[in-house]
């Protein structure tokens, strides 16, 4: 009796206490699935990525909402880790070679651009503030990255992925995620105490290093047939195996990455071009999307429990002030840059657009580089709500400049026609400045109420066709 009671007290206390805190952990994964879950189907609906919502949910959820998730759970960090480790794997496998050698040099180029012109501005504040100087470095490396996944989805919306704004946009973020990888070195060797001239010779070494082997392996992997391992025909043939195997083999490079002293996220990324230049490529990619595509929600819900509410909410013109100018200057930048590659405006406008916002790697460059104690609290938490902030408008900044824009091009041209119909079978008198200004006052009036007509004419055009549609169908004629 006494060793049944014994049991009861400690035995089966603690069996009690695991089956609580079991349950209770199930409850909050259930209650984090279906918020996220729930926050993205409303951004789709709104026409806004999906990643949005998770953001949001992170957000809501995390210690600065309602405080459900808490930022020191072990589990969602290890899980997020993961999640970057095979967005990069997935980058890797994804990337087609011949397409990326074919736009390298513009891509390279623009790239190295924006990462100029943020380095510009991080040093400008450095100047003006009281920022360190690996703050300005690594607020650098921040700005000039952009969200691979926001910009694709916002190019495959208006149709664009797979056009020339598409693929000059794609080259451009690949080159930015190669950029990472050193980046990510960079960011975790600048903490503590700083570095001796050892430290930055070993650092200039690991990153030598790292680009050379990046670059023999592009080189090595597009110069030659598809890679056929030997198990090839068996892996295939078994799914199970398949998974678990590209599991292995991403997160097994990412960890000798570690051990030799770089990023795992450089491995992860060595390993998806290996694969993507195999032939298990496709079967791979259709078993580890899945897997990514869960990862990836965990790590943007990390993303959003990591962002201070009540910093944006006391800091809010700050954060304000900082988000408008970062996205402006790198949509003005990004265009420039595009256009003196020598590409068309109308590429320029949509590349350049799709790229103005900040990236979701950014995030994981502010939190390596705090902690590891390059970047102080402050400068991190500015970082993540203005990250964020861009992330968040990114969409909605792009459909609005786009409406603009093309209303101006289009006004414009208007202009100009009715400006040379009204100066027709006239000489232009320049002396005659009351009567240049009113020939120019009719020439707006005219474009305008073209652009009018042109609208309530696209409108009658729209509404005709639809009735011709219900017309058919209800006649049983298919409509065209």
């Amino acid at each position: 009796m006494l060793g049944e009671s014994l049991w009861k007290e400690t035995g089966g206390g603690m069996e009690h206490a695991a089956d609580t805190a079991h349950a209770t952990g199930l409850t909050e994964i259930a209650f984090v699935i279906v918020m996220a879950v729930s926050i993205g189907m409303i951004l789709m609906r709104l026409k806004q990525p999906p990643l949005v919502g998770f953001i949001l949910a992170g957000a809501l959820l995390g210690p600065s909402g309602l405080g459900f998730i808490s930022t020191s759970n072990e589990n969602i960090t290890m899980l997020a880790e993961m999640g970057v480790l095979m967005l990069l794997f997935f980058i890797g496998m994804e990337l087609s070679l011949k397409a990326f050698v074919a736009s390298l040099k513009p891509a390279v180029l623009i790239a190295g651009g924006q990462l100029l012109a943020a380095m510009a501005i991080s040093f400008g504040l450095m100047a003006i503030s009281e920022a360190t100087l690996p703050e300005a470095i690594i607020l650098g490396f921040i700005i000039a990255l952009s969200s691979t996944v926001v910009a694709m989805k916002m190019l495959e919306d208006i149709g664009e992925l797979r056009s020339e704004p598409g693929r000059i946009a794609v080259a451009v973020l690949i080159a930015q995620d190669l950029a990472v990888v050193p980046m990510l070195i960079i960011a975790t060797s600048l903490g503590g105490e700083g570095m001796d001239g050892a430290g930055w010779v070993g650092l200039t070494i690991k990153i030598s290093i790292s680009v050379a082997v990046l670059v023999w392996l592009l080189w090595y992997l597009g110069s030659r047939p598809k890679l056929k391992p030997g198990f090839a025909n068996a892996m295939e043939k078994n799914v199970e195996m398949l998974a678990l195997g590209a599991l292995a083999f991403c997160f097994g490079a990412a960890a000798i990455s570690g051990f030799a002293g770089l990023s795992p996220a450089y491995g992860a990324f060595i390993a998806g071009l290996v694969v993507g230049a195999s032939t298990l490529r496709s079967p791979i990619i259709h078993v580890v999307e899945p897997i990514q595509a869960i990862l990836l929600v965990v790590f943007f819900l990390s993303i959003g429990l990591l962002i201070d509410i009540q910093y944006i909410l006391r800091e809010w013109v700050l954060v304000l002030v900082a988000s408008i100018f970062v996205i402006i200057a790198k949509t003005v930048w990004n265009v420039t840059l595009i256009r003196l590659a020598g590409l068309p405006h109308k590429t320029a406008m949509e590349a350049g657009l799709s790229m103005a916002q900040i990236g979701e790697f950014s995030f994981v460059l502010a939190a390596a580089a705090f902690a590891s104690q390059a970047i102080g609290a402050d400068v991190y938490r500015l970082a993540l709500a203005v990250t964020a902030v861009s992330l968040l408008v990114s969409p909605a900044w792009m459909a609005m400049t786009r409406v603009i824009e093309g209303e101006a091009r289009f006004g414009y041209a208007e202009f100009r026609q009715a400006l040379a119909e009204l100066y027709e079978d006239q000489v232009e008198n320049v002396e005659d400045a009351g009567q240049a200004i009113r020939v120019r006052r009719r020439a707006l009036r005219r474009a305008f109420n073209r652009r009018r007509q042109a609208k309530v004419d696209a409108k009658r055009a729209g509404n005709a066709g639809n009735a011709g549609g219900e017309q058919k169908a209800e006649t049983g004629l298919p409509a065209e």
